[in-house]
């Protein structure tokens, strides 16, 4: 195996030694290069990350600090103790000083200088020559805080800070140490890392929380300025100024003087946060405890991630581990722009340039739809037969680099308000669907996590049981409708043959009063009158009873005329025969006896709308008497020039409407009636009787109208024959070019004097 800066070539022996003979190879669109021999596939392919391990040589399985100088020289210290470099393939040792026998915690320097924090030897410097490298160790006895060396950092004007383990942190400027502790503001003895901002102010991570050290006064911060734990890990300043800084509780950074957390950070992002890197194209690099991330810095600020924006590594992309290790420097840029990584199974490195072409798109495919686990035929579109409870969906993500990171979203129209999240099944389940045409459609992600492809989709009609089909479902409608109407007439015919024995029984109850009161009564009264007049002519002219007699007889007769007429009422009136009811509504003037003014003159009209129909005869009556005595009033009240009554016959039902354009009435005899008057109450009573419906109004402009509504099943004797052949007659009629202009009128202008009784 060769192993280099830009990516890892290989081929695989045999256990005898020799190689089986490739017979093919063949470079897939994805850049994957596939090579087969007798029964043996392989692929080879390039991954983004380079390891090196204990494979490649190197002891760097562990907690390995890391640095990159401006040579592109990477620095690596093994766990079992000294300092290794790598450059351009290249690898050696430094063992002098005893750093072959120290476990080195940190790692910084600058050109030809490099500073070591060792674990118990204190601070080494090696000077690196084109030939040799040359050491120098500073410990306590030289002013150092402690020889325990946790952090290390160089700053732009040589300065060397030492943060220690439990003695706090000692500056080396001009050959000489000074040394801070929680004594002097630092927030705890022990430095987990250092940096030096853009304006020069030092800052140190500590497990109690971030310390600040500008122009000789200290700041500290804590979880009430918003760490999201006091426990620091490492540090980074940005391209832009942003400070970062990675806790046990996830990563945050300092804005407006206070640190927040991202907007929407990810699950991993709340992770322990061990190292953080940027690139030159704006991303973040980071390592936490479980995972490797690219993030895009500047969506990540805005808290405006989407997909794409965070990319996770694993183990298929070339890494041998995934744990970040807790050093002062875990993540590092080199000159050359690449990141550096050292986990928990090696040191990994990856160039961005070379991820910025995405990978080839997935090519998705729909390859079958079930229906209650029985295949449907997807040929030309696909129908389900009804009744099925569960289709499922399966489709397919064509990437061969990384299949396991293909993503899928689905999305079923008619049904789906909207895409799916991204999910790594490759099926989707819809149950009870209900039938009609439904259109599947699915998209597929890179491994990259880009959604650059084209989707697939496939038009599915769900066939409908016999229950759900629209004519059975017609058929059911119509069927509601007659038997709905069906139930309607009979509940009709159940009234109206009440209605008609009622209306019987009253009419009989009437006609036997009127028979009694005209054999008993009137009889009466004429036998008495007749007698009464024998006596008149028998008196003498001058006999002083002769004048109260007469009187007695004028009673009399005046009391017989009121019985006959009280006994036409109760019978039924052929006057208002159903036929010419307006003849006898316009023979109602000439039954008035003029009394008032003779010059006086009032224009009577009588309207008919529609086809004139039999009323039921009791019914007759009651209307006629209703009209009868609003056409009274108006004649003999409301001192009108103008009388209408318009009769309607249509199909619904019998309106009467009686109108003038008189005085009209006073709002509280309106309302209750004048004494001794049963006018007004008389025809509310006999609406309500009939099962009519009776409005009056009136004001002193426009006069009086009296309306009577009686419904067609009540009014008409013909209402079941007539509901079948009152559209087709209308239409006959009235032709739609015409409109509805059937209008008959009986006008008969008289002159009436008005009366005022």
């Amino acid at each position: 195996m060769a192993v280099g800066f830009d990516g890892v070539a290989s081929h695989v022996e045999t256990s005898g030694g020799m190689r089986d003979a490739v017979t093919a190879v063949f470079e897939d669109r994805e850049g994957n290069l596939w090579t087969g021999s007798a029964g043996i596939l392989e692929r080879l392919r390039d991954s983004p990350f380079v390891t090196y391990s204990l494979p490649e040589g190197l002891q760097l399985d562990g907690n390995n600090p890391i640095f990159a100088d401006s040579e592109n020289r990477i620095w690596v210290a093994p766990v079992a103790g000294g300092i290794s470099w790598l450059k351009d393939g290249n690898h050696g040792q430094v063992t002098s000083a005893g750093l072959d026998r120290d476990v080195i915690y940190s790692i910084t320097g600058r050109k030809e200088e490099v500073w070591l924090g060792r674990q118990r030897g204190g601070l080494t410097q090696l000077r690196v020559g084109p030939n040799s490298i040359a050491a120098k160790t500073y410990t306590e006895a030289d002013g150092l805080a402690q020889n325990s060396v946790y952090s290390v950092y160089q700053t732009r004007d040589g300065s060397v800070w030492a943060g220690t383990l439990s003695g706090g942190v000692s500056k080396l400027s001009g050959g000489r140490f000074t040394t801070y502790t929680v004594a002097n503001g630092l927030v705890s003895n022990t430095v987990t890392a250092t940096l030096e901002g853009s304006d020069g102010t030092m800052w140190f991570a500590t497990p109690g929380g971030l310390s600040e050290f500008s122009k000789g006064s200290w700041r500290s911060f804590s979880a009430k300025d918003g760490l999201p734990s006091e426990d620091i890990n490492c540090l980074l300043q940005d391209s832009a100024g942003v400070l970062w800084a990675g806790t046990t509780a996830g990563l945050t950074f300092r804005e407006s003087r206070r640190f927040q957390v991202p907007a929407e950070p990810l699950p991993s992002l709340r992770e322990s946060v061990l190292g953080i890197a940027e690139d030159r194209f704006g991303s973040l690099w980071i390592a936490t405890s479980n995972h490797v991330l690219r993030v895009n810095r500047e969506r990540l600020l805005r808290g405006t991630l989407a997909q794409g924006d965070v990319r996770e590594y694993g183990l298929a992309d070339g890494l041998r581990g995934v744990e970040g290790v807790k050093r002062s420097h875990s993540v590092v840029t080199d000159p050359a722009g690449r990141v550096w990584f050292s986990l928990n199974r090696g040191i990994s490195v990856v160039d961005p340039a070379r991820l910025r072409n995405n990978s080839a798109p997935a090519i998705v495919r729909i390859q079958s739809v079930l229906a209650d686990g029985s295949a449907v035929n997807i040929s030309g579109g696909a129908h389900v037969p009804g009744g099925r409870q569960r289709i499922t969906f399966g489709y397919a993500g064509l990437s061969l680099s990384v299949p396991e990171r293909v993503r899928f979203r689905y999305q079923l129209e008619s049904f789906d308000h909207g895409w799916s999240e991204p999910l790594a099944t490759r099926e989707a389940m819809y149950t009870n669907l209900s039938p009609g045409f439904y259109r599947f459609r699915v998209i597929a992600s890179n491994p990259d996590g880009v959604w650059n492809g084209a989707e697939a989709s496939i038009g599915i009609e769900v066939d409908p049981l016999l229950w759900q089909t629209w004519w059975f479902r017609a058929c059911a409608a119509f069927s509601f409708l007659i038997s709905g109407l069906a139930l309607y007439r009979l509940r009709l015919h159940q009234m109206t043959r009440q209605l008609n024995v009622r209306f019987e029984e009253r009419l009989a109850e009437r006609t036997r009063i009127a028979q009694e009161l005209h054999d008993t009564l009137l009889q009466g009264f004429l036998s008495a009158s007749m007698q009464v007049h024998v006596a008149v002519d028998r008196l003498p002219p001058d006999s002083q009873a002769k004048p109260m007699l007469t009187r007695a007889l004028q009673l009399m007769k005046q009391v017989t005329e009121e019985g006959r007429n009280a006994v036409t009422g109760l019978r039924s009136s052929s006057s208002a025969s159903s036929l010419d009811l307006e003849h006898a509504f316009s023979r109602i003037q000439d039954e008035l006896v003029p009394d008032g003014k003779p010059n006086e003159r009032v224009e009577f009209r009588v309207i008919v709308e529609g086809q004139p129909r039999p009323l039921r005869p009791l019914l007759r009556d009651d209307v006629y008497r209703i009209g009868r005595e609003a056409l009274i009033n108006a004649f003999r009240h409301a001192r009108a020039k103008r009388i209408e009554i318009e009769i309607n016959y249509s199909f619904s039902q019998l309106r009467i409407l009686v109108r003038d354009d008189g005085h009209g009435i006073d709002p509280q005899l309106l309302g209750k009636g004048r004494d001794g008057h049963w006018g007004l109450s008389g025809m509310r009573e006999r609406a309500d009787r009939i099962g009519s419906r009776l409005h009056v109004s009136s004001s002193p402009l426009a006069g009086t109208e009296v309306e009577l509504r009686v419904p067609s099943h009540v009014a008409f004797q013909d209402h079941r024959h007539h509901a079948l052949t009152w559209l087709g007659s209308r239409l006959r009629r009235n032709p739609p070019s015409q409109g509805p202009t059937n209008k008959m009128e009986h006008a008969n202008e008289r002159s009436s004097s008005d009366s005022r009784t």
